[in-house]
């Protein structure tokens, strides 16, 4: 066998899951098991929630949608990702963000590469259970400006709610 690492196995209520922002993440795998190489965390999204724009120009991300739909805006313009989309945000600092506009819970798989989006999750994060929901923080001046200092330390620029229109 020599030096083979075991295969990683995560079953459907293991993980960390953390409420961010009303939306739940659960952290299937992070860079402390990858060796920094990526992380995979998957997200259930209410209606209405999803992350507002934001950009990192140091790691790629990327999102799958298993369920429902998501509607995603960048400055290149907005797609509606349905079931069995994919979407890719490259490196560079492209300012992006997804709304769930259904009414429906989205579930999506999102993977980071390198990792470390896993960290700021659970920094910012509430803990909870496999698939509880918390209702969104109020982003009052106070907390937008903690998580845009949080953001900062993990590489991610946080913009304006209607920087993208």
């Amino acid at each position: 066998m020599g030096n083979h690492k075991k295969p990683i196995t995560v079953g459907s209520q293991e993980g960390k899951s953390v409420s961010v922002g009303g939306s739940t993440y659960r952290i299937l795998v992070a860079g402390k098991d990858t060796t920094g190489a990526f992380a995979t965390i998957d997200m259930l999204v209410p209606p209405g929630g999803g992350p507002g724009p934001h950009a990192h120009a140091d790691f790629e991300e990327s999102f799958y949608v298993v369920e429902g739909e998501i509607e995603v805006k960048s400055e290149f313009g907005s797609y509606v990702a349905t079931k069995g989309s994919f979407i890719s945000i490259p490196k560079g600092g492209v300012v992006h963000g997804f709304k769930n506009t259904s009414g429906q819970t989205a579930h999506l798989l999102c993977t980071v590469v390198p990792a470390g989006l896993e960290l700021l999750f659970e920094e910012i994060g509430q803990p909870v259970a496999a698939g509880q929901f918390l209702p969104p923080p109020v982003l009052d001046g106070p907390t937008i400006k903690k998580l845009q200092a949080i953001a900062e330390k993990y590489g991610q620029q946080v913009f304006p709610p209607d920087y993208l229109g």
